[in-house]
């Protein structure tokens, strides 16, 4: 518990200040002086009542925001002032005119995207989602909103510990959602894996702390073999004459526990825990030169995997990444991942774009700056030609900007890069939009494939069109990239107009031929009756002909004498339904004081349904997700979960198991064993007949002598589970036994 001592806070206060002035990375000016500690005295006086949910004064965040901006990223004085005044206005009487007035337009605009929407007009859209569509919608007029914002969650995060249970499902969300995977884009690697270790810390407890451990009892020995391998690289180094360092870093938790599950391995089965970069100190001219030298001097010592190798220095990463990348067998057996790279390169890798910003106005290189101009493009038209709703939006941006990269070249050998898993659709559309409208074919390497034919890195691409070609609903279906996605929704939308003003002008002409009155009342029935949910998408069906105008007289007698019992039915089907969907039993303890005051509770007894996308049973960690009157039960590592968490923050919570024995969930589980005769029986005995456990679905496959058998069983609880599992390890010949969610 943080005991409050007011003169060891002002020292503390004093402490952070100094340390952002000596975290900068160049000399200040005394005007830079003066504006960052009227920057810091205003905000610890708008802040100076304030305290955070340790009990810590507030003015600790923004200090400890400041530092990471200024130390972490490299940015400068008018980040550094804008951070120590990102939570002013959103958090005290002070409004943006005041921020402008004292320190400028610049700083009050970026303060201005850092301020939170505090509310919203339409119940029906997400305060989250609005607030990700702001922030992204600075990054094309100044980025820096987007890395102090980075800073803000980074250290949010660190102090997560603090927050009640729902604020943290919601906060680690997010970040798993949008933030993470931003900083990755934008080159900030060390950010990026330790918001990913984070939110490991909070959603996969027992894993993060079990490879933490394994981490530190494993030190010494992992140094031993570190100082052996790179013992020989140092020396031949040394008589080429080269200016270097190497460093040993090891992988971060989060991506040892990818590997786990990816390999389906345990930590003392990951071989890399840790990558040896060598960092060379060379001209911008001799980079890459030289870290081929440096490569074919490894070479010389431990066989490459060339699998494995990976030249990011002839072809950059979009976000402007550059290294070679090989991973090696060492003298004692195991795999080793090498970096090369060069202390610009590294300087990019550790700080992304704010080291680009930097080398550009040091070396005026067209290849850095043509990596940054395009991204910076990209973004903007996405946002200018961007015009759905703000999930959709965010989802695009997710979607086009966090994805994994290939690399296509065009019929005159041009390089483009684009998404993993693009189309030759997606191609066509990001050469021209009109060529994407009109085609109708692509030629891979020459060979004629479909639109939706998977394109991969380093395929040569042509695109046949024709006049006639328009872009059809259906391509939505196969397409992955947003500029993509946003094209053939501008001009599906463009038609769909069309077709609705030509739909009302029929109905219209309609009406008056039966004299039936054209008002609200009147289309409220017609839609109603063909079950049509909007105006606009009833006139689209009549320009469609999928409504018979020709036979509207008796449709009307139909309304009038049916329609409403026709309703009553459905309405009532409807409910019934819903009802047996939703059947609740007492498993779950439901927060429902949390509910009241939020307003979310509609029914004294709220139900409940456990979510198929992940089945959690008893004993999981869990959350529960209001959706109309039911609570959405899911596990905390669920991926949907985030999503929904990330979208609808203030639907959270707080839910438990009880105590009852009698309730029985569905889970899943996955053997890997040697084939041999009887291993099926063996299995099925010691879940149906030791354990008395219900088998739902069983399938078994054997491939090369090895069998895969998947499962789908009933148990009252991971206590259950964990016991199966340890029993069916047992059994001769079964290599490995994982929990799945479902087959």
């Amino acid at each position: 518990m943080y005991q409050s001592d007011k003169e060891q806070e002002k020292k503390e206060i004093l402490k952070l200040y100094k340390r952002i002035l000596g975290s900068y990375n160049y000399s200040l000016s005394r005007e830079d002086k003066i504006e960052i500690r009227k920057a810091f005295n205003f905000a610890q006086e708008a802040h100076k009542n304030a305290r955070r949910k340790s009990g810590e004064p507030y003015i600790y965040h923004p200090l400890e925001v400041a530092y990471i901006c200024s130390h972490d990223i490299g940015l400068g004085v008018t980040s550094i002032v804008s951070a120590l005044l990102h939570d002013v206005v959103e958090d005290t009487d002070y409004t943006i005119e005041d921020i402008k007035l004292l320190f400028g337009e610049k700083v009050s605009k970026i303060v201005a995207g850092l301020t939170k929407i505090s509310q919203l007009s339409s119940k029906y859209k997400s305060l989250q989602f609005e607030n990700f569509k702001k922030i992204i919608l600075t990054l094309s007029d100044d980025i820096r909103v987007i890395l102090i914002k980075l800073a803000d969650r980074l250290h949010n995060m660190r102090t997560l510990n603090f927050m009640p249970e729902e604020k943290r499902f919601k906060i680690t969300s997010e970040t798993r959602y949008l933030y993470a995977p931003l900083a990755n884009r934008l080159g900030l690697y060390s950010i990026k894996s330790e918001l990913e270790d984070l939110i490991l810390k909070y959603i996969e407890p027992i894993a993060y702390n079990d490879i933490s451990n394994g981490l530190k009892q494993t030190s010494e020995e992992r140094n031993k073999l570190i100082n052996h391998f790179i013992s020989p690289i140092k020396e031949a180094l040394d008589r080429h004459g080269y200016k270097y360092r190497i460093v040993s870093k090891e992988r971060s938790i989060s991506s040892i526990w990818k590997k786990m599950k990816k390999n389906e391995i345990s930590f003392n089965e990951v071989l890399d825990v840790f990558v040896i970069k060598i960092i060379i100190d060379t001209p911008l001219k001799e980079e890459k030169i030289d870290c081929l030298k440096v490569y074919s001097i490894v070479t010389d010592y431990y066989k490459p995997n060339l699998d494995r190798l990976r030249d990011w220095i002839s072809i950059p990463k979009s976000n402007g990444y550059e290294a070679i990348h090989t991973t090696v067998m060492s003298d004692f057996g195991q795999w080793v991942e090498l970096q090369i790279k060069t202390e610009r390169m590294n300087e990019i890798a550790e700080k992304g774009y704010v080291a680009i910003w930097k080398n550009r106005s040091d070396n005026k290189n067209d290849k850095f700056d043509n990596s940054l101009d395009e991204w910076m493009k990209k973004i903007s038209e996405n946002i200018k030609e961007s015009d759905t709703d703000t999930f959709s939006f965010v989802d695009d941006f997710k979607l086009n900007l966090f994805s994994e990269e290939i690399f296509i070249f065009t019929p005159k050998g041009d390089l483009i890069n684009m998404p993993k898993k693009s189309t030759v659709l997606d191609f066509a559309y990001n050469i021209h939009s009109e060529i994407g409208n009109k085609a109708i074919a692509g030629k891979v390497n020459r060979n004629l494939v479909p639109l939706n034919h998977v394109l991969k890195s380093g395929d040569q691409v042509e695109i046949i069109t024709s006049k006639k070609q328009t872009p059809k609903p259906e391509w939505l279906d196969f397409v992955v990239s947003a500029r993509t996605k946003s094209k053939i929704k501008a001009f599906i939308k463009e038609e769909k107009k069309k077709d609705i003003k030509i739909g009302k002008e029929k109905i219209q002409e309609v009406f008056k031929h039966f004299n039936l009155e054209f008002n609200k009342d009147n289309i409220l029935k017609l839609m109603q009756y063909y079950n049509i949910k909007t105006e606009t998408d009833l006139y689209y069906d009549i320009a469609n002909d999928k409504i018979n105008l020709k036979k509207l007289k008796s449709t009307y007698k139909a309304i009038d004498s049916k329609g409403s019992v026709g309703i009553l039915k459905y309405l009532k089907f409807s409910l019934s339904k819903s009802k047996k969907n939703k059947e609740n039993v007492s498993d779950i303890i439901i927060d429902q004081i949390k509910l009241k005051k939020r307003g979310l509770l509609l029914d004294e007894n709220p139900k409940y349904e456990i979510s198929k996308c992940c089945n959690p049973i008893s004993g999981d960690d869990i959350v529960g997700i209001v959706e109309g009157n039911t609570v959405k039960i899911h596990k905390i590592n669920c991926l949907k979960a985030t999503q929904l968490m990330s979208e609808y923050g203030n639907n959270i919570v707080k839910v438990r198991w009880s105590k009852n024995k009698q309730i029985l969930f569905l889970t899943g589980l996955k053997i890997i064993a040697y084939d041999k005769i009887g291993l099926a029986n063996e299995i099925i005995k010691i879940i149906s007949v030791i354990n008395k456990i219900n088998i739902q679905t069983l399938h078994i496959e054997s491939k090369s002598g090895i069998v895969e058998c998947l499962l789908m069983i009933y148990v009252y609880d991971t206590s259950i589970l964990d016991s199966i599992i340890n029993d069916l390890k047992k059994i001769d010949g079964v290599k490995k036994v994982l929990r799945i969610d479902k087959i």
